[in-house]
């Protein structure tokens, strides 16, 4: 056997060779590089590739040496052309503006058969000038919905969610995949609501089923206002209701613009959506701010829990260093500290407002991997309280919340900047990174400016990011060597509008020739510069400061620059009892607590001033709404600029 399999190597590599030598070259693979790259470096198709090597079906490994077909050689290609006819295949050139949802439906091919002939495809996605591979032997459209009509034949087996199941332990219960569980169940893609009913096979009888929507084949006459329209392409995983939700728009609104959703959404799919519609994730928030009064009602007193991860009991048994050498290394610890002396002069100040509150300090004694905040809420009873502040890591929020949920106490989470798990009664104070540069751009949007991007070819993120969310913002061209091209900026300038210019770059030479650019432009053009997020090197000593106050540099941010009496007279008290001023962590432990003891005085509950009022405190807004998956998150965001007077101001 041992002989055998050495014969087998030594005749396979031997048939290579010769291959090679017949009309082939030889490729390795570099780093990140993929099919598409290479079929587009040797002027073939990644079929042709595939061909010759059928185990990079599952993928390229970086110093994998391939076997690619000559173009010149007329023997591979007349190889090529006979395997197609053989395999009963026909390919397809992807033209500008094509999608999956259109190539599958023009060739009546099912996304799973497209992608299967073509593996390049789940990787690097569809690609103008790819060359694909329209298999007649693989299932089809029809063929798939023959399966699905089987499918609803069968007995109607159903699951209702308990809590604390999840989606591996409902598809292990039923033998199932996951995959199969969502396919079957598009609305528990981004959740997995408690008491949701389930469908693990057949189709539902009408008594049984979860809320949905039906559209009429007929369009239905639109009640959306006459404006512009622009293209939006749709995005894995999502539903009408999300769209809907996304744009502004009634779900018969959208239907009426866009017939081919009568018969369900699809990804891929290019609806036409409002130009001044950018993707939010809900618009039912109170907009206009509100100065909470101190309304006090002695007959009814409030109950209030911090939960602060001071973790007293690793500080004691420290037989190395003392409190005075971690204060100099623990970060964390500092941050937990600032927070508390913040939260201490707003419980300071509603005390001196009278406010009827009383208030309870925890150690939480949290780090990452866990607390003891499950201890804590049982054994002081704070299923009673009115709220809860803290912990401060997103799991052991996530923890208390759950503990509280059925008592419908809210917790909320104080720092963390995570996306969070679909709680109730879970409030999330601190806007997601998305959440910030989504303000970012629909601030952009609303003034009809015209974006252009010019982010660093590393920053994939980024890249990532504009392209999936940001529709219609242009890029700026870069070199084969990750040089940028100034005169690419210009030339996506346009004229008689605010041309926003979005740089998301760590490279001072990026950087600098960005800035040269746009002051060189402002000679012709309404031109504003913008980050997402804070750069480091915009404040170094090789850029020059004037010319970001010409260009007004703007940017999004959780904190604002406050300058009036009351932030003044907050900064000098503070430094009066701490003598030092206050940092970012201290000036939200004031900000977060004394807007919670506030809410907790209007004559109302905490949610349901969440629902109705918009705050303002020290540095930080606070505008609550609902998440579609549930839970409550914060969209305070504050757009500033650097004016004329070399002070950063609010942009209205």
């Amino acid at each position: 056997m041992r002989y055998l399999s050495i014969l087998c190597v030594a005749s396979l590599m031997f048939s290579c060779v010769a291959f090679a030598q017949s009309g082939t070259v030889k490729h390795t693979v570099a780093k990140d590089e993929t099919i598409n790259q290479i079929a587009q470096k040797y002027q073939v198709t990644p079929y042709d590739i595939y061909q010759l090597n059928p185990d990079v079906k599952t993928g390229l490994k970086p110093g994998l040496v391939l076997l690619i077909p000559k173009k010149s050689s007329k023997n591979a290609t007349v190889t090529a052309t006979k395997s197609a006819v053989n395999s009963n295949v026909k390919t397809h050139l992807v033209q500008p503006k094509e999608t999956l949802y259109g190539i599958e439906k023009k060739y009546n091919i099912s996304d799973e058969a497209l992608k299967k002939a073509n593996p390049f495809l789940v990787t690097d996605g569809l690609q103008i000038g790819q060359t694909l591979v329209i298999s007649n032997g693989v299932s089809t459209a029809k063929e798939a919905t023959k399966k699905e009509k089987k499918e609803s034949k069968e007995a109607y087996v159903y699951h209702d969610v308990q809590p604390k199941e999840t989606k591996y332990s409902i598809a292990k219960k039923y033998n199932i995949s996951i995959e199969e569980l969502e396919k079957k169940n598009p609305e528990i893609i981004q959740n997995l609501p408690i008491g949701f009913r389930l469908t693990i096979k057949g189709s539902p009888p009408k008594q049984y089923s979860n809320p949905v929507v039906t559209t009429s084949e007929t369009p239905v006459k639109s009640t959306a206002p006459k404006q512009d329209l622009m293209d939006y392409q749709v995005k894995p995983k999502e539903t009408l209701y999300s769209l809907s939700k996304s744009f502004g728009l009634t779900q018969e609104e959208l239907v009426s613009l866009n017939p081919i959703l009568s018969n369900g959404v699809q990804e891929g799919m290019i609806l036409k959506v409002p130009v001044q519609s950018t993707p939010v994730i809900t618009s039912d928030f109170p907009k206009n701010t509100t100065v909470l009064s101190a309304k006090v009602n002695s007959n009814e007193r409030k109950k209030m829990a911090l939960l602060l991860p001071f973790n007293v009991s690793v500080l004691e048994n420290d037989t190395e260093n003392s409190i005075q050498e971690r204060l100099k290394r623990d970060k964390f610890l500092n941050m937990t500290l600032d927070f508390y002396s913040g939260a201490l002069m707003a419980i300071d100040s509603a005390k001196v407002l009278g406010l009827p509150i009383d208030v309870a300090i925890y150690d939480s004694q949290e780090n990452k991997n866990g607390s003891n905040v499950s201890q804590i809420l049982q054994k002081n009873n704070l299923q009673t309280a009115d709220a809860i502040i803290g912990p401060f890591y997103q799991s052991n929020a996530e923890t208390a919340a759950n503990y509280l949920r059925l008592y419908n106490v809210p917790v909320i989470s104080p720092l963390s900047k995570d996306r969070a798990n679909p709680i109730s009664n879970l409030y999330q104070s601190v806007p997601t990174n998305d959440m910030v540069k989504n303000t970012m751009f629909e601030y952009m949007r609303k003034k009809n400016g015209n974006i252009i991007a010019v982010v660093d070819p590393k920053k994939e993120s980024t890249i990532q990011y504009i392209k999936q969310n940001q529709l219609g913002v242009a890029f700026a061209s870069f070199s084969s060597t990750g040089a940028l091209d100034g005169a690419s900026i210009t030339n996506l300038l346009v004229p008689g509008k605010m041309n926003y210019v979005v740089m998301e770059t760590a490279n001072t030479w990026m950087v600098k020739t960005t800035i040269k650019t746009l002051v060189e432009a402002m000679k012709s053009y309404q031109v504003q510069l913008v980050v997402l997020e804070p750069n480091a090197t915009l404040e170094s000593d090789e850029i020059n400061f004037s010319n970001l106050v010409k260009l007004h540099l703007m940017y999004p941010s959780v904190n604002r620059e406050n300058d009036t009496e009351a932030a003044r007279l907050f900064k000098k008290e503070y430094k009066k009892d701490n003598n030092i001023l206050p940092n970012t962590f201290a000036t939200r432990g004031f900000d977060v607590t004394f807007d919670t003891m506030m809410r907790l005085v209007q004559g109302q509950t905490y949610q349901e001033t969440t629902k109705t009022v918009t705050t303002e405190q020290v540095d930080n807004k606070f505008q609550f709404y609902t998440k579609e998956d549930g839970g409550h998150a914060n969209r305070g965001v504050y757009i500033l600029y650097y004016d004329d007077d070399l002070t950063i101001k609010e942009a209205n």
